[in-house]
């Protein structure tokens, strides 16, 4: 599983080392050497377990499918964003998502401040 790219179709074999590596990514931190280029990719489809070469010479639109089981495995990668802030409009459009701290909330909804002992049984 590459955590690089999220939604990767293919594995690809590396030709300096054939090992296999789901994007350049995850060959650069697990090996010492770089990437060798290469005109004759090899790869591995995740869908139906397959391997099949491509010629990137003469690549063309229809090579970007799997040949056995016709996955499209040339598609924009999804790759991990950091998530940080508030899901919503723009504060300063839409102001509702913030709270003020400045204004005192309801004393009568908290269980601390009341008298519950009738309701203890």
């Amino acid at each position: 599983m590459c955590k690089h790219v999220l939604n990767a179709q293919v594995s690809i074999r590396a030709p300096c080392c054939k090992q296999w590596f789901d994007c350049s990514e995850c060959h650069a931190e697990n090996q010492t050497h770089p990437l060798a280029r290469t005109t004759e990719m090899t790869f591995v489809c995740k869908k139906c377990k397959k391997a099949f070469r491509k010629d990137m010479t003469a690549y063309e639109e229809s090579d970007e499918y799997c040949p056995h089981c016709d996955n499209h495995y040339v598609i924009d990668a999804k790759t991990p964003q950091a998530v940080i802030g508030i899901e919503g409009e723009d504060a300063r459009v839409d102001a509702r998502l913030l709270k003020d701290e400045r204004v005192n909330s309801d004393g009568s909804r908290s269980l601390f401040k009341q008298d519950i002992s009738d309701r203890l049984g």
